[in-house]
This record gives structure tokens, sequence and C-alpha cells, in this order.
């Protein structure tokens, strides 16, 4: 297939039977039918996975990781960082996430769902909450004509609800932070478009932050007679986790009017022991239009009063008083319903919030309390949720605007694709589903790992941290470390060029951390030595799980690797990369003793690096002479990749010879991409010369996503423009059109049947691509602001 007849694309909406193009639909995005099945099913890698050789080869490490792991969960009744038993199954039902950045995220599938939470930090739940939902009712001349909930399920409870919508009539599109569905109501002659808006704004350090999305329903009717339009909103207390039938949780009604606006809703106070939070459904107050609401009902059962209050009128009953606590084994939903009149042939719309506060934060290890950083802005007491909720609804538009003067210059770029125009804006989702929490430095707190200014340490509380905050994400939702550095390194583009102070913050715990010692004896599980925690001057893995955040600690890397016993391009590369950044920082603090000596390492080092390793065509995986050291490894080249990105590697700042890069990103180029899988995945790890994928670790024959991106950017830098799009081409459409991974990008994948490590953050990197395509020369470019580097 030719990856630019976008057969793949056309497949996802071949199934949409209605001409309906929705209302304010950009032309850009991914978009699928809500029918639409995915024919490539894919099993998650698992122990069992691993070959007869490498299992041979690393029998004690899975020895000690089993036993690890039987402890982990079986004697502490914890989830281990990485769950080699248990990876997650592919659900190919996501679509983008709701609300800003640390403050919680909850997912909302592309078919509607309400599916993956993440209110506590770090840790998901996945779970479908079948009552949270959206239904239409239609009324003429006082009669209801049509009512539907706008799901295509048919579960075995609220049977009294009109199921099975058609999945036929209604389409998908996401460009991120914002989605559209598009629902045409068979034989009603009605168009329903459903905007979600969450507050996701580069450079933007307060409403980015805010725990609220903003539903926008566009009513369109085509009729020559107008109707009355009903859309209800329910949504359960909790969020399908066991703890929803714990008791003592408790709904109430609200209204909040300020500025002169209102706004008017229900409050679902969540009461767990730990982590309390309260969930929000809100509307907003238009003349013209009647906000009702349900306090309670039980999501149990056929729930025919619910639906029959508002098929008599199209409103509900909305009582005044707040819900009794519930009971132990007992849930609680809520419902709101806003009502207008739509004229013939014209279109009216009306507006929804979700928000949730959960202000305070511990985890697991449960040691200290931290406070999120939309606190700052709503405080701490926990009755945040109604301010939240007037706020979106009277500055959502706002955000429109600044979200479309970030996305605008892409868009409108015709030299883009429209396939990397899709990819660029809905992987940064991963920076609010990342299991990311943003939190407040505490008035205590010193990050400087015990080194003081004076001692040419770091202040106890930089003000860039006291100002912006702590920031973590996860390495995966699968991996649960957070900040993992080495995955960070691809990552850390799409922060650096839109939330700078968020990588300036993740910098300096980084920095502190490196001069903080612990010399706790600890079981390293790869190797099975006991070494101390942490060594005074290197840096950290990452610094913590969710079980214990902001403890440095090392967590091994629990699947054979791609290990390095001599010297290797890629560390190699790196390490002359980072001696020519010595030599620049030398230059920018006019130390030219400093600058002299690391100007001799580097040319002692460049000679050494192409003895070793160049073979005239490409660098070898390693200089250790053994069978498979001449293996071609895409990522050869990552050390001229963030040279070339820093705004270095010529001149006085050149590591590698241009024309040895070329050719070895050439030969990677003809190897790893267009000899793998006939060009059309991305590519492969690694690649024997002879063109077959070198499968002699668990790694080396995958596919990792977040590395083709930065792979295509240095292709990009070097002017191989049209490789670099075709290798991040092949990923696109591999993982977000044909392998059903939208908003889950996994860490790898392989030629057929297996990936690995589900929503994971390297992918990020594709903001490489972007940094290289601006710095094309003769690029007109457009304004720091626009293009998002700041």
């Amino acid at each position: 297939m030719d990856l630019n007849d976008s057969t793949s694309l056309a497949e996802l909406m071949s199934r949409y039977v209605s001409t309906e193009t929705g209302f304010g639909v950009p032309k850009d995005g991914w978009r699928i039918c809500l029918a639409h099945e995915f024919k490539e099913k894919r099993k998650p890698f698992q122990a069992r996975d691993v070959s007869l050789s490498n299992m041979i080869e690393h029998v004690s490490l899975g020895v000690r990781y089993l036993r690890w792991w039987y402890r982990k969960t079986q004697v502490e009744k914890k989830a281990p960082f990485i769950d080699m038993f248990r990876a997650l199954p592919l659900r190919q039902i996501y679509g983008a996430p709701l609300g800003g950045i640390g403050g919680g995220s909850i997912t909302r599938g592309w078919r509607g769902d309400f599916c993956r939470w993440q209110l506590n930090p770090g840790m998901y739940h996945y779970k479908t909450v079948i009552a949270n939902q959206f239904t239409v009712c239609l009324r003429r001349g006082g009669q209801t004509v049509y009512q539907q909930v706008l799901s295509m399920d048919r579960p075995p409870t609220l049977q009294d609800w009109n199921w099975g919508y058609c999945g036929e009539y209604a389409f998908y599109h996401a460009l991120y932070p914002r989605s559209w569905t598009v629902y045409h109501l068979p034989g009603q002659n009605v168009t329903l478009t459903c905007r979600q808006v969450s507050p996701v704004i580069p450079h933007d350090y307060k409403d980015s932050s805010l725990p609220v999305a903003v539903f926008v329903w566009d009513i369109e009717n085509k009729n020559d007679y107008a109707l009355d339009v009903s859309i209800m909103f329910t949504m359960v207390n909790g969020s399908g986790h066991k703890d929803d039938k714990s008791g003592g949780h408790w709904n109430e009604p609200f209204h909040l009017e300020k500025d002169g606006e209102s706004v008017s809703g229900v409050l679902l106070h969540h009461q767990t022991p730990v982590n309390p939070y309260t969930l929000c459904i809100a509307a907003r107050e238009k003349s013209g239009q009647e906000i009702s609401h349900q306090t309670a009902f039980s999501p149990k059962g056929t729930c025919s009063t619910l639906w029959s209050d508002l098929m008599t009128d199209g409103r509900l009953d909305s009582p005044k008083d707040s819900s009794p606590p519930t009971h132990k084994g007992e849930e609680v939903a809520a419902a709101l319903a806003v009502s207008c009149s739509v004229p013939a042939n014209n279109h009216n719309s009306v507006e929804f919030s979700l928000a949730w506060d959960m202000p305070k934060i511990t985890f697991g290890s449960r040691e200290r309390i931290y406070v999120r950083r939309y606190t700052r802005y709503y405080g701490t007491k926990g009755d945040a949720a109604p301010s939240l909720s007037h706020y979106a609804l009277t500055h959502y538009s706002k955000w429109e605007e600044s979200i479309d003067e970030w996305q605008r210059p892409i868009l409108q770029d015709g030299s883009l694709p429209a396939w990397y125009k899709s990819a660029l804006f809905n992987e940064l989702y991963f920076v609010v589903d990342g299991g990311t929490v943003w939190v407040e430095l505490p008035e205590d707190a010193d990050i400087s790992g015990g080194l003081r200014p004076e001692d040419g340490g770091l202040p106890a509380q930089p003000d860039v941290v006291k100002e912006y905050g702590r920031f973590a994400y996860l390495e995966g939702q699968e991996y649960r470390m957070y900040n993992t550095y080495d995955v960070h390194f691809y990552a850390s583009f799409a922060l650096i060029m839109l939330w700078p102070k968020l990588a300036l913050s993740v910098q300096y715990d980084i920095a502190g951390s490196v001069v903080q010692h612990d010399p706790t004896e600890r079981l390293n599980l790869m190797n099975g030595r006991y070494s101390p925690v942490k060594t005074w001057g290197v840096v950290p893995h990452d610094i913590g799980d969710p079980g214990k955040l902001c403890i440095i600690g090392y967590h091994d890397a629990l699947t054979p690797s791609l290990c390095f016993w001599s010297s290797s391009a890629y560390c190699g590369g790196l390490w002359l990369a980072s001696v020519c950044m010595m030599c620049k920082m030398a230059r920018v603090l006019k130390c030219e003793s400093v600058y002299q000596r690391y100007r001799d390492i580097l040319e002692r080092g460049r000679a050494a690096f192409d003895k070793l390793l160049w073979n005239g065509k490409y660098y070898n995986y390693d200089s250790s002479g053994q069978s498979l050291s001449n293996s071609v490894m895409s990522d050869q080249c990552a050390g001229q990749w963030f040279l070339r990105a820093s705004g270095l590697g010529e001149d006085d700042y050149q590591a590698f010879p241009k024309e040895k890069i070329c050719s070895a990103l050439k030969s990677v180029f003809d190897l790893n991409v267009m000899s793998f899988a006939g060009g059309q995945m991305g590519a492969v790890n690694g690649m024997r010369p002879e063109g077959v994928p070198d499968r002699s670790s668990v790694q080396s024959d995958e596919v990792w996503v977040g590395v083709v991106y930065g792979l295509a950017a240095t292709m990009i830098h070097e002017g191989m423009i049209e490789e670099g799009m075709h290798t991040t081409e092949g990923c696109y459409r591999a993982v977000w059109e044909r392998m059903g991974m939208a908003f889950q990008t996994p860490e790898a994948y392989c030629e057929k049947g297996i990936y690995r490590s589900l929503a994971y953050m390297r992918p990020l990197s594709i903001w490489a691509i972007q940094l290289a395509l601006n710095n094309r020369p003769n690029h007109n470019k457009t304004t720091d602001k626009d293009v998002g580097q700041g």
C-alpha cells in the first residue's frame, strides 16, 4: 500500500452512511465512524513472549522478578510498577482525555463512553461507566417525538432507556485538545455536534491546570418546523471503582451567579477516606433555555422514572434538597438537562461542563499531603467545583481562541500533510493523560539535594519551581515510574516548546537529585546484586512511582534490553554531543581554559568514535566485535539529533562529520525503514546489514514510536525531509489507523501480533519533528508564539 493514498484513513469512515459533516468540525484531525471495527487485533507482550534463547540467558532475572512480583501483589497487595504477567489488553476505544494538566484525567472514548479514569494520582482505572451518558429528547407541539441515549451500547441494566443508537450515522473527530462527535438522528432531520474542549493551552500556567472540560452541543434543525430539544447529561458519583459502593457518598444541586453569568448543576461528593473528591456536572444559563436536574437516581435496575420524567415534558423534576448519604453497597448518580427551542431550518446550542475537585492528594506511601497546582487559584477546601464550572463555561471561548491561534500556523501550512497535523496535536494527549501530577511546592520543601548554592548547588526553592510548581508524568500508564529521565529525553520537546517552565521545573528536580545519596542497600532485579538506592553524582532513572513519589529510586528495566558491552553508537554519540555542549557552555560563560579542556576531549573522542564504530556506511551498533556488533541501530545518530535541536552540530561544535551522518541516516532509511514491513511501519530498532531484523533481544526487533519520531527529526535536520516524513507516517498510520491505538500510543510494537506498554511517554518526541521543520533553511517562520517556542 502506498502510504500517501489514505486507504487506511478512508477505512475508518467507510461505514458512515450520512452526508452530514457537523457544525464547525475542522478538516484536519483523526476521524472515525462510530460503527467502525478495527480488523487488526494485537496482544500485549508478556513474559511468555520472551524467546527461549533470551529466557535461558536471563533465567535468574526471571526468578528474581517472579519472587518480587509475588511479594508485591500477593503479600503487600500492591500494584507492581511494571506487571509482566498482567499487561493491559488492547481496547480500541479511547478518545481525547478531559481536563487540564496535572489535576487528574478522565478519558471519553470515541464512541462517547467515559472509560479511563486517573483521579488518584498515577493510578489508572479502566472501567466504562455505562450510566454516564448524553441523551437527546425532541419535542414538537408539546409531544415527545424522539428520545435516544447517544450510545451504541445495549447494556443489561437501565433497560427502560432507549439504547442502541445506530453508529453508522455518527463520527468522531479529534484535534487535541478538542474533539467533535457528530450525530445525525435518523428520520428526524436533526444533526447534533458535541464539541469537547479542555483547557490545554501552550504557555498558560493557570487555566491549563484546571480539572474541567466543556461540552458544547450544536443543534441543527433542518426541518421546516420548530423543535424543542433537550440534552440530558447523566453521571455516576464515582468512577466505576469498587469504592463507589463504599457508602457515604451524596449529591446536591447548586446555583452560582457571578459577574452577571449564572450556572446551575449537581455536585457529586465522593467521600473516600483517601483522596476524596467532588464531581460536578453543570450548565450555563442562557436566555430562552431552561436547566433542570435530578439530584439522585440509582444507576441500577430499569431506571424508568428518570427516563419517563424527561420524556413527559423534556425537563427533570429539579428537587431542591441534597440526597442522603449512600449506604454500603449502594451507588448514586445525578442528571442534568438543558432545554431550548430550535427554529425551523436553524441552529441553537447548549453548554455543559464536567469538573472534578480533588485538591489534596497523597500517594501510596501517604508520607505527606500535596496540593495540586489549580488550588493556587481555587483553594484547598474541596469546595471549588461550582467556581471551576462557572469559570469554564464563561471562559471556554477564550480557550478556543488561544488554541486556534496556536494551531492555525501549522494547520494552514500547505507543505505539511494532513496525517502529520493529526499526529502532532493528538499525541499531546499524554501531557494530560500520562498519570500527570502538577503540585505546588510546599513551604518547607528543599529540592537542592543538600548541596547549597555557596558550594555550587541549587537554592532550596528555585524561583521557577516556587512560581510554576513541580511537574511529573509517568513513563507510561503501564510503566508507572515518574519522570523516567532516559524517556523524558525524547518526550521533553513537547514541554520545552509548549510549557518551558514545566520543563525547567523537571530539570531542577533531576539536578537536585543528582547530589543526593542514599546508601541503603537494595536488590537490583536486573543483575541480582545489592547496591545503594542512590549514589551521589549519578542521575536517577526516575523520581519514584505513584506508591512513593519524590523519593529518588532506581527502578530496574525488567525486560532483557539493548545492552552495550563496549563503545556503542548510541551511548558514545550522546557522550560526544555532551562534550560538545560543555564546549558551548564554556564559551557562553567565557571560560577559555574550560573550553580548551573539553575541546581536547572532543577531538580525541571524535577520532576514537570513528575508528571504533564507523564501517564506511554507518556506525556499528557497538565495537565488541561480536557477531551482531555490526547491526544497524535506528537511533545511532541520537547525539547529532540533540546537537541540531540545540542549534549546534557545525563548525566549533561539530561532533560528527556531516557526510557520515547523512550516510548513516540513509542506511537506516534503506534498511530499518524500507526493508521492514514494506516500509509501512516506521523504523525497526535493529536491522542486520543483509536486511533482516536483529532478533537478538526482546527490544531489537521492535519499533519504538518515540524513537522513530526522533529519527525522523534527525533526518529533517539533515535535509532528508521526504525520508523523515515517510518514516513518521508509517508509525502514525500503523498505530492510529490500523491497530486502533488512538490516544494510547504504545512504547513498542513488532511487525506482527505484539505491542508493549500502551500509553507511553516517548511519542511526545513528535514535537522534535516540528522543531526540525521550523528550523529548515529558508523556512518562512511564523512568530515564536505561533509555533509554540519560548
